[in-house]
């Protein structure tokens, strides 16, 4: 009989002998492109939530996305899709209850920061995070700096302004030769609508929605927050005053104009209860307006199925809004800080993993046309009009760096020089005096909380001309008092008045 102590020994020396047999499945084959990784053991995976429907290819696009990572930075993601009316609840609920994630896309980015959500990033940017610190533009990077002088977040590097535009049908444009530059105030539009109406009833005049547009942009003003807190101020006034817009005459001017658009059946009757949504395919609508920068209309052409062309109605300006309007953070109790910082880094810097997550799969969600552009798949009804995608859709704004993206081609190409353009129109635009300026309002969260549930019951109808002004808005302004916004409004200029002294 085998000694116990023998037989261990026996076993060990075979099991060894067995291990140095082994093919080195877990190294590193050193051939370049063709470098191997066994994810099991090498790569380090993330979980990765964004904004948008989940689709029905994405576990096929995630996992050519992790043959990418695997190979470049010994990295995989989880990929998680949620949907625009439910992201930010889930966001909410993953950080309040502590659930493991590692990045997200962000919709609320300073109060999150404020809570303590998001990851301080200042110290990988120089080092893991510096090739995609060099590549988005210095302004970005302002905007998303808080008022500890911490930056939280990786903005994506697109047009540093949005501004509002309004889109019409080409064909109407050209049959009736309409001047869409002469239309610079919602006022003016009456007499076009008047006419559109009466020579094209199939037309729906105009489309809004719950969300609405910031009308009061057009007038030199921004939200020194968001718009649930109706707190605005002059952009391009040093020394501007804040002030709650509706109790302006500006405001009442713009709503004055929205009723008397609703009762004249020029804004659709479900305007204050529709939520906000892409723009629908051949629907027939004559003005609509969103936000945009450069060659919007291209976009929103494809999304339409049909020519739009757009006009810009707001000044070419830098708002602290304007910078934050795509942003992905690393959650700050992430267990995997440096690897999430690569990937963000590989993202906004490699253009083969960039294309990857905003078109999916050559030859599989899109092929190429002679000159480099995109040909989306599409459903077989529009074979010959390769603009919706089918299987697998990015949205671009949530997931880095545009300069490096492949352009769209056909039947509404975007132009080949199209980033050149937008480069172009970065370099004009005008900073806002407030860009970067952040409120704290983490110790009056009871009175934002209020002041949000009386915007929710009265901002929908009001900005969509769906009640009467005389007798609304004096309720709205008094309720907004009740819920505190004055003593938030006496806070946050007191915040903006230190904050200027320190940014003359």
């Amino acid at each position: 009989m085998i000694h116990s102590s023998i037989w261990n020994t026996l076993i060990k020396s075979v099991l060894i002998t067995a291990m140095m047999t082994l093919p080195l499945s877990g190294c590193i084959s050193i051939s370049g492109k063709n470098e191997e990784f066994d994810r099991s053991i090498n790569t380090v995976n993330l979980i990765y939530y964004t904004l948008g429907n989940p689709d029905q290819d994405l576990k096929m696009v995630n996992a050519k996305i992790n043959e990418v990572l695997a190979q470049k930075i010994g990295i995989t993601i989880t990929y998680i899709k949620i949907g625009w009316q439910e992201y930010n609840d889930r966001i909410n609920t993953l950080i309040s209850t502590g659930t493991p994630f590692d990045i997200a896309f962000t919709t609320d980015y300073s109060s999150y920061v404020q809570r303590g959500a998001w990851l301080r990033l200042d110290s990988y940017l120089s080092s893991f995070g510096k090739d995609m610190y060099d590549t988005i533009d210095p302004v970005l990077w302002q905007g998303v700096r808080m008022e500890d002088g911490g930056i939280y977040g990786v903005p994506t590097n697109k047009e540093l302004a949005v501004r509002m535009q309004w889109m019409y049908p080409e064909s109407l444009v050209q049959k009736y030769d309409i001047d869409i530059t002469k239309y610079n105030s919602l006022e003016s539009l009456d007499p076009l609508l008047q006419m559109i109406k009466e020579k094209e009833p199939s037309y729906q005049l105009m489309e809004l929605d719950k969300d609405s547009q910031n009308f009061f942009a057009m007038y030199g003003y921004e939200y020194v927050l968001d718009k649930p807190l109706p707190l605005m101020v002059r952009s391009l006034n040093p020394d501007a005053q804040v002030f709650n817009i509706f109790e302006t005459e500006e405001a009442r001017q713009v709503l004055d104009t929205l009723r008397s658009y609703y009762v004249k059946g020029y804004i659709n009757e479900d305007a204050a209860l529709r939520e906000s949504q892409n723009l629908k395919r051949e629907e027939r609508v004559f003005w609509k307006a969103a936000g945009g920068g450069p060659l919007s209309e291209n976009s929103w052409s494809k999304d339409r199925g049909y020519k739009v062309v757009a006009h810009p109605v707001t000044p070419p300006l830098i708002t602290t809004e304007s910078v934050r309007g795509g942003i992905m953070a690393i959650n700050a109790k992430s267990a995997h800080p440096v690897e999430s910082v690569k990937f963000l880094n590989l993202l906004n810097t490699d253009p083969e993993i960039r294309n990857l997550f905003n078109y999916g799969i050559e030859g599989v969600h899109y092929t190429l046309d002679k000159n480099g552009q995109v040909l989306l798949k599409s459903s077989g009804d529009s074979d010959d009009d390769p603009v919706s995608a089918v299987g697998y859709e990015g949205v671009q704004y949530t997931q880095g760096n545009w300069f490096i993206l492949k352009t769209i081609g056909g039947k509404f190409p975007d132009p080949l020089d199209k980033w050149d353009q937008f480069r172009a129109a970065n370099a004009e635009y005008v900073k806002s005096n407030l860009l970067g300026f952040t409120p704290n309002l983490t110790r009056m969260s009871i009175q934002v909380n209020l002041i949000k549930m009386v915007w929710e019951k009265y901002y929908p109808s009001l900005m969509t001309g769906s009640v009467n002004v005389e007798r609304v808005l004096p309720k709205f302004n008094e309720e907004l008092k009740q819920a505190g916004l004055d003593e938030v409004r006496v806070e946050i200029q007191r915040q903006l008045d230190a904050w200027r002294v320190d940014h003359p």
